[in-house]
């Protein structure tokens, strides 16, 4: 996800779409969170890691 989230970031920059930019900014950030969680032990969506 943040993966995807960074592709689109770069994609929304250079083609000068706001739209792409916006949700890859929102994918890097629910990425992110969800690694951390997973990092420090939580159980997310029912998985112990989250990868």
């Amino acid at each position: 996800m943040i993966v995807l989230g960074v592709i689109l970031l770069l994609i929304g920059f250079l083609a000068g779409i706001s739209i792409l930019w916006t949700i890859g900014i929102v994918l890097v950030v629910i990425g992110l969170v969800l690694w951390v969680l997973g990092a420090v032990g939580h159980a997310v969506g029912g998985r112990r890691h989250y990868w």
